[in-house]
């Protein structure tokens, strides 16, 4: 079993900056795939970046260039460092972990461990 917990979300300008963490209650392994998601109101949820086994990345065509995904394997932490925010990006974040060990996915629905989530919110 893991338990996440995000924290980091706030309140911003338009421009502004957030870091988001994910600590992990327990070992994240290194064949787990890691993302964050996000849900506005109303809309579906939305992957933002996805860390895949082995260490390579990907990012939704919508943050790409402002967002930057990363983990601190001994802390069991990940992390989503979110710039030059927009009100576009206002929802609420989530992280996930996939522990199938199968290949990582785009598709929040194969994600089987995820946090509360933490608010973002953007001001124009």
């Amino acid at each position: 079993q893991v338990q996440l917990t995000e924290s980091g979300g706030g309140s911003v300008e338009s421009g502004g900056s957030l870091r988001l963490s994910c600590a992990a209650s327990g070992r994240i392994w290194s064949s787990y795939c890691l993302g964050w998601f996000r849900q506005a109101p109303g809309k579906e949820r939305e992957t933002i970046a996805i860390i895949y086994t082995g260490g390579s990345t990907l990012y939704a065509d919508s943050v790409k260039g402002r967002v930057t995904i990363s983990q601190d394997s001994a802390k069991s932490t990940l992390y989503l460092q979110m710039n030059s925010l927009e009100p576009g990006d206002a929802a609420m974040y989530y992280c996930a972990l996939d522990t199938s060990a199968g290949p990582c996915s785009e598709y929040h629905g194969y994600y089987n461990y995820w946090g509360q989530g933490t608010q973002v919110t953007v001001s124009s």
